[in-house]
């Protein structure tokens, strides 16, 4: 029985990635959803305590976990323990186990596979025990079966920088230094890599990235004298999934100091002493205070880099006096604000006539044209140079925001009922609306002018993963030529912000 079940699991898991040419986190949580949905489909009287409990819960902490962290393997890794545990407490629901002293070997099995998974995708022989596996959702990379054993020489990590007029091969890249050392992660684009490799002759990876262009940031630790925590530590810090942010990060200083996630924070996390000084050598030469509204939409600019994150939106701006406290808890010579909403760009350029030293307000109207903008950052010039350009590739982004009417009004001459789905245009024109909320997303990517690649839709708090994934299947139907990608942005008040580039 439970190899029926377990052939309807992977039958599920396969359907939630048809058509996938790869998958990120949230493709990864949803297949496993729907392959809890097969195996309970599959089986007339379902009964707990059995593998059925233990997809069941590992799924559950796919999304949870997924919601949160957009790794491919921090996800994998709670997935794991999470079946772990299930199979653990199997006894405590069902009789015959529990009389018998043993678990569910079914149970068991599943567990396994995805353990094996999980080592797979760190590239580990399986010599780990589960002790390697995370301990709480949302826990780095680093905790789980790669990390689990001593002697990995040297953990080297930097920046490489393409010469000018020159590019970078990410995958020639990643393929050498796999041919050199082990733990390797080569996240970027053309322009830039961060780069992260364990083996015994950090000369080599760096006398290898001299070859390809100009490197900073540059680290070696000796992997072997340090505790597990700080390798935990480290990894975290790096592990950003999303690779097109790296270069962007370079540029504004990742890495100087955990961003904060409220304007609260950033006045406790502020590195400045006391007094509020910086001593000139440690000011960036420049920084990002990014708006945003939803913690999964926060987390994605901290990927990129961004110094400061301030926690607001629709119904809830941040004041002048909140934006003015986030810069000077920043410790940069320039600052450069995206307000992510048209409401709060006033008040962003209040900031630059208040500020002590140069801002500048690139006017992104949601988060969609700020993540476009920050894509744009030239680290050589200054914020005042990089606000124009900026401006305009955020601009350049096609996005729509899906949310519910409040009450009965006309919209553009349109007329809009209460309860209703309404489409809107960043400068909130209404481009359509609908009883059902896939509906009027559909009717929304269909007026997007053609000739976009990506549609990504980033689900808010009234949303969920499953739905979202399913209004990407029809989205794909609409748009045949466009990858589409599904992202947490836990956004209140709209279900779906969607962009196209």
């Amino acid at each position: 029985n439970s190899g029926v079940i377990t052939s309807q699991i992977l039958r599920g898991i396969a359907e939630g990635l048809a058509g996938k040419a790869r998958f990120n986190a949230l493709d990864l949580a949803n297949a496993l959803d729907a392959g809890t949905r097969a195996a309970y489909g599959a089986v007339a009287k379902p009964v707990e305590g059995t593998i059925l409990t233990v997809i069941r819960e590992a799924s559950v902490a796919a999304v949870q976990t997924a919601e949160e962290n957009r790794d491919l393997e921090t996800v994998l890794g709670a997935t794991v323990e999470a079946a772990h545990d299930a199979v653990a407490k199997t006894p405590t629901l069902l009789a015959i186990l529990r009389d018998a002293g043993v678990v569910d070997s079914g149970g068991e099995g599943l567990y396994r596979l995805m353990h094996g998974a999980l080592q797979y995708t760190l590239g580990t022989t399986g010599r780990a025990a589960r002790g390697g596996a995370t301990r709480g959702r949302g826990a780095p990379a680093s905790v789980l079966v790669a990390h689990a054993d001593e002697g990995f020489g040297y953990e080297t990590m930097f920046l490489l920088q393409a010469r000018p007029g020159a590019s970078l091969d990410v995958d020639a890249i990643r393929s050498h230094l796999e041919s050199i050392g082990d733990s390797v992660l080569v996240a970027g684009d053309a322009a830039a890599v961060k780069v992260h490799v364990h083996g015994e002759h950090p000369d080599a990876a760096i006398g290898y990235g001299l070859s390809l262009g100009s490197l900073s940031r540059i680290s070696v630790e000796n992997l072997d004298h340090q505790t597990r925590d700080v390798r935990e530590t480290r990894a975290a810090a790096f592990t950003a999934e999303r690779s097109a942010t790296v270069g962007s990060s370079a540029a504004i200083g990742a890495g100087a100091a955990a961003s904060a996630s409220s304007i609260e924070r950033a006045d406790a996390d502020s590195p400045n002493g006391r007094d509020g000084s910086t001593s000139a050598g440690d000011l960036l030469p420049l920084a990002v205070v990014a708006v945003a509204a939803g913690e999964g939409l926060a987390a994605i600019f901290r990927d990129f880099g961004v110094q400061q994150v301030i926690l607001g939106g629709q119904a809830a701006n941040p004041s002048t006096g909140e934006l003015l406290a986030a810069v000077r808890a920043v410790p940069a010579r320039e600052i450069l604000v995206l307000p992510n909403n048209p409401n709060v760009v006033l008040a962003a350029r209040q900031v630059a006539d208040l500020a002590d030293r140069p801002v500048a307000v690139v006017a992104t109207r949601n988060a969609a044209e700020g993540f476009a903008a920050l894509l744009a950052l030239d680290p050589t010039k200054g914020a005042a140079d990089n606000a124009p350009q900026m401006t305009a590739a955020g601009r350049s982004v096609q996005s729509l925001s899906v949310t519910a009417a409040t009450r009965d009004a006309t919209i553009g001459g349109r007329p809009v009922k209460a309860g209703q789905w309404i489409v809107l245009d960043p400068d909130d024109g209404l481009i359509g609306c609908d009883d059902d909320p896939t509906a009027a997303s559909l009717a929304g990517i269909r007026a997007l002018t053609p000739g976009f690649e990506l549609v990504t839709l980033y689900y808010g708090a009234d949303a969920d993963l499953a739905s979202t994934e399913a209004l990407a299947r029809r989205v794909r139907e609409v748009a045949p030529a466009a990858e589409v990608e599904v992202v947490h942005g836990g956004q209140p008040h709209y279900r779906y912000l969607i962009s196209a580039e």
